[in-house]
């Protein structure tokens, strides 16, 4: 008893000695501890809002289906989406619409109990440098076509698009989270796709010139930290692509190496995979690696629609991508233990893509599992729809309306995509209702059950013995 009375003493003592700023930091460390280390599932017990927004323009395609589609896009009215913050007029304090992070917040203060609500940061300038479907409106240099575009071969340290984001973009962001800490409990995931094309699309100029590497080294920083100083509360998850892209090797080690060097460990919870994408969920593996060289072919958990094994990336679905993923980070920065989220939002069918490179507007493809923390694998915080089903991954050469789209990306005229085929409709810039896009989703849907988890891996032979001293002689 006196030597536990004499710990709380010292205790007491270095605490009363310390400055109130120490006292703050130490709290805070406690805090992010308890949040992103092995603290308990953030999103665990929590509705998740449902945008009134998303639900008027679902009502616009009930309102012209039919028979099992029509039912299947009503049961989508009350599914949970995140919040595409993808320009500036979106993060803007006092804004009451459903479409701003304000009005959203302001929305589901008001509900009882009060839904968690999940944002996708996602304004950094020369924003994916590798899509031109998805390019933002911060520029590092501005295209002298005049037409909002960015000059993506253009170099320089960036400044000026850095400066656009940091004043226009996250401190009015940060000052409306900041407004409902505590009020509202917040996910956030950090600029989709940036990180991923800075560790592994360096060859190609877009990505890897000056300008670009300047805003993503420095802007997700400072949006990580600001953000964190803003709601301690809300949970951050920085974006890591999905296995298709990151799963080889030579990529996934430099990509956990930028993390480690940009010093950001400590404010995330994890990261976030197949936001906007369409990889398979699958079932996991009982450890990295289990499917290569032609081994355990006839486990569920080896099916590889994008034949990714053969070219030596276990990451054949996102469970195995993610078991990868915890490792490389793991290792490359000891003590921080990631958790995930991964995107089910239009991964309901798994082999409807003659190239699994494609991305755009997918076609066959469907709503997957509803969201859910009842994911049967203690690295996955949860299924959610980051990608909200029936937003467009970006447009046709020709555009709905028939003029040309100055944001058209080849990959948008795929053999998988929507409007490549004679007979069907031309699609939307990214983001805009995509009303045979969702139909198609609603047809192929394929919400649940949940996957089984992983099973335990198989036991280690046991070790021969170790040779004892000889004995007597017969």
């Amino acid at each position: 008893a006196w030597c536990s009375c004499n710990k709380l003493l010292t205790i007491f003592l270095v605490v009363w000695m310390m400055t109130m700023a120490e006292r703050w930091a130490v709290f805070l460390g406690l805090l992010a501890l308890g949040k992103v280390g092995m603290g308990q599932n953030p999103i665990e017990g929590h509705a998740l809002y449902v945008n009134p927004t998303y639900v008027a323009e679902l009502d616009q395609s009930i309102a012209t289906a039919t028979g099992e589609v029509k039912s299947t896009l009503m049961s989508m009215r009350n599914v949970g989406s995140a919040f595409w913050l993808d320009v500036k007029s979106k993060v803007q304090p006092g804004n009451s619409s459903t479409d701003s992070a304000a009005g959203i917040l302001a929305d589901a203060a008001t509900k009882s109990p009060v839904p968690l609500v999940t944002f996708i940061v996602y304004d950094l300038p020369n924003r994916d440098c590798k899509a031109k479907a998805s390019n933002g409106e911060i520029c590092c240099n501005p295209s002298s076509a005049g037409d909002g575009t960015c000059d993506y071969n253009a170099g320089g340290d960036c400044s000026a698009g850095l400066s656009d984001y940091k004043t226009n973009y996250i401190t009015p962001l940060a000052a409306t989270i900041k407004q409902y800490c505590g009020k509202v409990p917040m996910v956030l995931v950090i600029e989709p796709d940036s990180l991923p094309n800075l560790a592994s699309n360096m060859a190609d100029p877009h990505c890897g010139n000056s300008a670009t590497v300047a805003a993503y080294s420095q802007g997700i920083p400072y949006a990580v930290q600001t953000l964190a100083a803003a709601c301690p509360s809300a949970t951050q998850y920085l974006d890591a692509a999905h296995g298709g892209w990151l799963g080889w090797e030579h990529n996934l080690d430099p990509f956990a190496q930028k993390v480690n060097d940009m010093a950001i460990a400590r404010y995330l919870r994890g990261f976030s995979t197949n936001v906007a994408n369409y990889q398979p969920l699958g079932v996991a593996c009982p450890q990295v690696g289990w499917c290569l060289n032609g081994q355990h072919q006839s486990d569920p958990c080896c099916a590889d629609p994008c034949l990714l094994e053969g070219q030596y990336n276990p990451a054949n679905n996102e469970q195995n991508f993610v078991q990868e993923l915890a490792a490389s980070v793991s290792k490359a920065i000891p003590g921080f233990a990631p958790h995930f989220l991964v995107d089910t939002g239009r991964n309901g069918v798994t082999d409807m893509r003659q190239d699994c490179a494609n991305w755009c507007n997918i076609r066959g493809a469907g709503a997957g599992r509803v969201p859910t923390t009842a994911t049967n694998n203690s690295l996955i915080d949860a299924f959610m729809w980051l990608k909200t089903p029936g937003e467009s991954d970006g447009c046709t050469q020709v555009l709905p309306s028939g003029g040309q789209c100055a944001r058209f990306d080849s990959f948008c005229g795929s053999e998988d995509s929507i409007g490549s085929r004679s007979g069907e409709p031309r699609a939307p810039v990214a983001g805009l209702w995509f009303d045979f896009q969702v139909k198609q989703l609603a047809q192929n849907a394929n919400m649940g059950p949940v996957p089984p988890g992983p099973p335990p891996p198989p036991p280690s032979p046991p070790a021969p013995p170790s040779p004892g001293p000889p004995g007597p002689p017969p």
